[in-house]
This record gives structure tokens, C-alpha cells and sequence, in this order.
């Protein structure tokens, strides 16, 4: 996709953003939620993604859509000419404002864009530093924020708990810090039909706990699977379902097998909606070991499922224990089996989270709500 001349008239009126994204996952639902609901009168969107995407997702969603290959791990030689490649299209394009998406794609965007004038916006989707990996590489993490700060005009937090991070870590002054929480796609999601459970194999009248994401390190499919061992001990006919794909789906796979489960859990891959797997779970599971925000937890809770997730970052903010969705440690499959088991023995308090958790999307994670407040946002850095 490509901006014709015949729209210059119309597209100097509004005002030009281009976003850059390197993962794709959550930012990819993130992007596509904020493109759908966002004034395409006052807004003019332009995407430059990573190889991880298909620009034809985006089509009547953006203006542009522009593909610059990416390496997700940091690498000298690959990252300049990444670099190099966004600089031209900033030149292309003429952005009023840059807006990076990752810490990955905020450190790309933020070196091409040294020297040009207009506005640099960033969103980390979950600081880096708060990962779990050794900490010489927290360390580093953090430099690298704290250097690239100075060229940024607003860090947008997708939580509360991601934003005092910021703070606690000194990365940067409490002005230019907003939070903005994550929005779901109301309408994708209302539009969704649940997949068939015999074309699953799945007999109707026993009970599905299901997983939504990659399948990755972060997202803990492996205390998921644990967790599904000790459930089905006290639980015979119930089933699993990991819906999603990712670098760890061989270990996983093998855990299967080994942990006996291979006749009740399987691993769909990547799936074009997962909001229509969702809605056959009789309960959704969220055990991610660090999360800004965690966008299966809303789209769950808006599909009508009642929820147990781990006890970390923005996750804790979207779960009100007990009221909406049932808290429990990372790491521990034994606490997340027992929270399964409680809900499904429990009709009323099922039926209390499922309520209460789809009042709360409504209330605080709708995707219209996300694009209205991005674009006064784009408002405040522009004056």
C-alpha cells in the first residue's frame, strides 16, 4: 500500500504518524485496534513493520504500509541497516509525529530519526529491563533507555505498574510519561464465531481450559501445561487448549507427551481469530512470568470467560482478585490448577467473574477509548 498524489490535499489537513513495530503478537492486535478506531479524518496512520507481519492485514485499516526487515535480537550489522532503512522512509513520508512500538523498534526508530524535525512518541508494550533474564542485560536495558530518553517526546505506559517502573528506574521525568491502557477490538470480537468443538475433537459437554498466546519464555506455556497435569488428576474429562504458536512449541509438545496429556491438549498454531477459540473456554489462563499489560486477559474476560492469571505487572491492574478474575503467583502451576478448579466447581462464582470481567473491558479496555486518548495525545506534543 502506498499514499497516491490525488490524497495530498486531503492528507496535509491531518496529521501524519508513522509507527514503526519489529514483534508482532500483541503489538500486531495493539496496532490493528488502534488503526480501527482512530479518526482517519485527523489522523493519517503509516505503518512500518517488521518481516513478522502481513502487510495485508492492514488493508483500509492504514494509509501505508511499508516492510523493513528487523532482527529481534540486537545485532550491529542488521540493526544500521534497519536503520538506515527507516531513516529513508521517515524521509518518505514526512511524519508530523514517529511513534516506535518495543523497546527493539523504539531504539531503530529513535537512531533514524536523529536530526529531523518532528515529534518521537514510544511505546515500550513492557520494559525490557522487567524481563526475566540475567541482570548485566537489565542492566543494559536500562542505559539504553535512559540514553534514548532525550529524544523522545512522550513514553506512553500501557499500565500503571509500567509506568512506575519507569520511575523507579529513573528512566526518565514524570512529564513526559502517559498512561494509556491497551483497548480491545469490541467489534472483531462480537463478530467472532466459536470454532466448532467436534471439528476440535472436543465432546461438547466437557469442560475446555484454554491458553491464548505465544509460545514463548514470557508467556509460561510450560507452567501452563503443568498446571493442566494437576488439573486433569482432579478433573478426568477436561480438556486444553494452547492457542497460539512460538519458538518453545516442540518443548511444549513434548511436555505433552510426557505429562500424559496428548489425548486432551492440543496446540492450535497461529490462528487468523483467536477470539473464536476463545469462546468455547470454560475458564482462560494467563500465567505470563513478566507483562506491561497482558491483552489475552480483556479479550477473555469481553469473550464471556472467567480468568486466573499470575500476579504480575499490568495484569495485576486489569484483575481486581476475586471481583473479576482469580490472582495467582508466577511459577507456581499447583496455585493455578487449584484457581481452575475452584471456578469450575463453582457455578456462582463463575458466573460472578464472567459478569464483572466484561464489565470491566467496557468500563476500562475498549479499544475506542485507546484511540481518542493517542490522538489528544498527538495533540499535546504537536502544540
Amino acid at each position: 500500500m502506498d499514499i497516491s498524489s490525488e490524497d495530498e490535499t486531503v492528507s496535509a489537513e491531518r496529521i501524519r504518524v508513522l509507527h514503526v513495530a519489529e514483534p508482532a503478537g500483541g503489538v500486531d492486535r495493539y496496532l490493528r485496534t488502534l488503526f480501527r478506531y482512530t479518526d482517519n479524518k485527523r489522523i493519517e496512520n503509516i505503518l512500518v513493520c517488521s518481516q513478522h507481519y502481513a502487510p495485508g492485514d492492514y488493508e483500509g485499516l492504514c494509509d501505508a504500509v511499508e516492510n523493513v526487515d528487523m532482527a529481534h535480537e540486537i545485532s550491529p550489522a542488521d540493526d544500521m541497516r534497519s536503520v538506515a532503512a527507516i531513516r529513508k522512509l521517515i524521509h518518505k513520508y514526512s511524519p508530523d509525529i514517529v511513534y516506535a512500538h518495543s523497546s527493539k523498534s523504539g531504539a531503530l526508530l529513535r537512531m533514524a530519526d536523529m536530526g529531523i524535525s518532528n515529534k518521537v512518541i514510544y511505546n515500550p508494550h513492557g520494559w525490557a529491563f522487567e524481563m526475566d533474564v540475567p541482570d548485566k542485560k537489565k542492566k543494559m536495558y536500562r542505559q539504553i533507555e535512559r540514553m534514548q530518553t532525550p529524544f523522545t517526546d512522550r513514553v506512553i505506559c500501557i499500565s500503571r505498574s509500567e509506568r512506575r517502573a519507569a520511575l523507579r528506574e529513573k528512566i526518565c521525568t514524570e512529564y513526559k510519561l502517559s498512561v494509556v491502557w491497551n483497548g480491545i477490538d469490541t467489534d472483531e470480537v462480537k463478530k467472532a464465531v466459536p470454532v466448532s468443538r467436534e471439528a476440535l475433537g472436543i465432546p461438547e459437554d466437557i469442560p475446555v481450559i484454554g491458553m491464548a498466546g505465544r509460545l514463548v519464555e514470557q508467556k509460561a506455556p510450560d507452567v501452563f501445561t503443568r498446571a493442566c497435569a494437576l488439573i486433569k488428576r482432579k478433573i478426568p474429562s477436561a480438556y486444553f487448549l494452547i492457542v497460539g504458536g512460538g519458538r518453545l512449541r516442540p518443548q511444549i509438545s513434548d511436555m505433552i507427551i510426557r505429562l500424559g496429556l496428548t489425548d486432551c491438549c492440543q496446540i492450535t498454531g497461529w490462528v487468523d481469530n483467536p477470539y473464536s477459540y476463545m469462546k468455547i473456554f470454560d475458564v482462560g489462563v494467563l500465567l505470563s512470568r513478566w507483562e506491561g499489560f497482558g491483552l489475552a486477559v480483556p479479550e477473555m474476560m469481553y469473550c464471556g470467560v472467567p480468568v486466573v492469571s499470575s500476579s504480575v505487572g499490568g495484569l495485576r491492574e486489569i484483575i481486581a482478585d476475586g471481583r473479576n478474575g482469580l490472582l495467582v503467583p508466577p511459577d507456581d502451576p499447583e496455585k493455578a490448577a487449584d484457581a481452575v478448579i475452584r471456578i469450575l466447581d463453582d457455578q456462582a462464582l463463575m458466573d460472578h467473574l464472567r459478569t464483572n470481567g466484561r464489565r470491566t473491558v467496557l468500563r476500562r479496555y475498549d479499544g475506542r477509548r485507546m484511540a481518542e486518548e493517542m490522538e489528544e495525545i498527538y495533540g499535546e506534543v504537536l502544540c
